[in-house]
């Protein structure tokens, strides 16, 4: 019978490769058409590879934990004539070289096998952007030292540590070679992709003039709105909601600066930050002004179940305008979280604690429920009173819910 290839999909549009992480059938099973037969994981999540037909496996050719382009052959359907003749010089093209250079950075790894340590070959992998580095040690480093790193796939950021001891503090291979022996007798395991995924991510947004700006805001009226709900909203999702209220009804902060351009948004996205198992995956909410309190609690369940299980597909984690941060529910009062790199905005949100406020009309002492709410922006993009006026209204809105 004819085959027809199992090939590695196009996972996302800036994914060049996967990683097989679980193989679900052997040859001789039968198998439907758009079946799941692999299961392969990239930088933001874990995903399906689907038979192209129906027929019988005749062979599969991916290894458990072995990382594959796209485009690379992963095994054989055992097909019918009519099948067979629909995928015939349809495979796509593997990913051009090119793409290497698209980061700042990658142009100066080796992509082709070199000798590691233990002797055996291996494919160096492409890394991050490089971050400088402010020791003095790590701030001249030989041609040698980074040949080096780059076989073992380091960054200067993985050298900071290192005081060098040659001429001008110059780091040495010796130098290297022993901080590398250290490490070697310390517990260590290989990063997973989605690890990998968020340093990298990281480091790009680190490239930017951040800032923060921070206040407190009255969690009681939020509290007492949410026990009148059928469906129970956190305080992550209140806040979710008057962001994109605020930046509705403020277009200056829903754009982003891309080179000398002021890009305005035509969707108020919002991602909202959910701990998954090794990392955060960031899915995004669509039209998140145009979505109710009600509706964002049903849509945000459905993000975390399928983030925590690290099924959120790349497009569900792009394009976002903002995140928010719910860091509160880990009893954090205060934090400047990082936005990702292709975002402006990131709102905190503290834990609430009890705390005595002054009633003017009482004249007395009050108990509220009071959070530190904080905005971390693009300095590039906002300045210090467009962050502030955003801040402000979204406090004003989340000490009136019933705008919500």
């Amino acid at each position: 019978m004819p085959q027809v290839p199992i090939i590695m999909p196009q996972l996302g549009e800036s994914i060049a490769e996967a990683t097989v992480v679980d193989v679900k059938v052997k040859a001789g099973d039968e198998v439907a058409s758009d079946q799941e037969i692999i299961e392969v994981e990239t930088n933001k999540a874990v995903m399906g590879v689907t038979t192209p037909c129906k027929g019988k496996i005749d062979e599969i050719s991916a290894q458990v934990k072995e990382t594959y382009p796209v485009g690379a052959v992963l095994g054989y359907v055992e097909a019918s004539e009519e099948d067979a003749a629909k995928f015939k010089k349809t495979a796509p093209e593997p990913p051009q070289q090119e793409l290497a250079k698209e980061i700042p950075g990658r142009d100066e790894e080796s992509a082709t096998p070199v000798r590691a340590r233990d002797g055996a070959q291996t494919k160096s992998r492409d890394g991050g952007l490089p971050v400088p580095v402010v020791t003095r040690g790590a701030s001249f480093l030989s041609p040698r030292v980074r040949a080096r790193m780059a076989e073992l796939q380091l960054t200067n950021a993985d050298l900071a540590g290192i005081f060098g001891t040659g001429d001008g503090n110059r780091v040495t291979i010796k130098d290297l070679e022993n901080f590398l022996n250290k490490i070697d007798n310390q517990t260590a395991e290989e990063a997973s992709a989605i690890r990998a995924g968020v340093a990298d991510a990281m480091r790009r947004s680190w490239t930017r003039p951040l800032s923060t700006i921070g206040s407190s805001v009255n969690l009681d009226p939020v509290l007492q709105d949410r026990q009148a709900r059928e469906a129970k909203p956190g305080p992550g999702l209140y806040a979710t909601r008057a962001l994109a209220l605020a930046l509705a009804e403020n277009p200056g902060a829903a754009a982003k600066l891309i080179g000398n351009r002021v890009v305005q948004s035509s969707s108020i996205d919002i991602g909202v930050a959910v701990e998954a198992q090794d990392g955060i995956m960031v899915p995004v909410v669509r039209a998140a002004d145009k979505t109710s309190l009600a509706d964002l609690t049903a849509k945000y369940q459905e993000l975390v179940d399928l983030a925590r299980q690290r099924r959120i597909s790349p497009d569900m984690q792009t394009g976002g305008l903002a995140t928010v941060s719910n860091f509160g529910t880990f009893g954090v009062e205060w934090g400047t979280p990082i936005p990702l790199p292709d975002q402006t905005l990131l709102l905190g949100l503290g834990a609430g604690k009890k705390v005595p406020w002054w009633d003017e009309t009482q004249k007395e002492f009050v108990p509220k429920t009071e959070a530190q709410i904080t905005l971390s922006f693009d300095h590039r993009s906002i300045d210090g009173g467009c962050a502030g006026r955003l801040l402000k209204r979204v406090i004003e809105l989340l000490e009136d819910p019933t705008k919500l």
